[in-house]
């Protein structure tokens, strides 16, 4: 079922999105380093890597400048027109592709590059190999703002392996255990809502049982 769903809704989306997502192709190619889509290697099902498809939003070579792989408030990798698109999600939208084809679903953990999904512990890692990961998910909820999370801190690549990566494997393997449908379609609800709105606190009292925060990360 989840995946007859990955599939409806994700052809669904490419089909009425693709008006919107042209212009953006337009507008990447003539600005910035003039790069339109970002790849990536992340481990996906059964431990297996794909390439994960974004619209450009850094430096080509962000991931060997500045914090390497986590970016952080007014990151200066960042380009102009990619803050716009980074804040409205509007960059994740090219991973649709990647669920149609079966790499990710809708629904799961956050896709995350080998090197940080090591820094998980390994009876969580085993679990998350299990499903595919997802275009949203708990975790992408909990930490939508992890950049500001992140801002001002002198070691924040420390910081995010110490706090943050335990509690959001956390957060996904309790996902994974539950995953249902009602929970599959409840975090589509609460992704749009909080999109629309990065304020509300739905998320707060959207998902009982769910681990309970760290004091750190409050």
């Amino acid at each position: 079922m989840h995946r007859f769903l990955d599939i409806f809704l994700s052809a669904i989306a490419l089909l009425f999105m693709l008006p919107f997502m042209l212009p953006i192709v337009f507008i990447l190619r003539a600005t910035g380093e003039g790069e339109v889509f970002y790849s990536q290697s992340r481990v996906g099902r059964g431990g297996k890597n794909f390439r994960l498809y974004k619209f450009a939003t850094m430096l080509k070579d962000s991931p060997k400048l500045g914090n390497g792989e986590v970016t952080v408030l007014n990151d200066p990798r960042v380009l102009p027109f990619g803050k716009f698109l980074r804040k409205s999600k509007i960059n994740e939208l090219p991973q649709l592709w990647n669920i149609f084809i079966g790499d990710m679903s809708v629904v799961g953990p956050r896709p995350m590059v080998p090197s940080t999904f090591r820094k998980y512990p390994a009876p969580a890692q085993l679990v998350l190999n299990t499903v595919r990961p997802g275009l949203t998910g708990l975790g992408s909820i909990i930490f939508r703002d992890e950049e500001k999370l992140l801002d001002n801190l002198d070691d924040p690549t420390g910081f995010y392996d110490l706090h943050i990566a335990p509690y959001k494997s956390n957060l996904e393997v309790w996902y994974v255990k539950q995953n249902t449908i009602w929970l599959y379609l409840k975090i589509i609800l609460v992704t749009a809502c909080v999109v629309v709105a990065p304020a509300s606190k739905i998320a707060d009292r959207s998902f009982p049982g769910m681990p309970e925060v760290p004091d750190k990360l409050k």
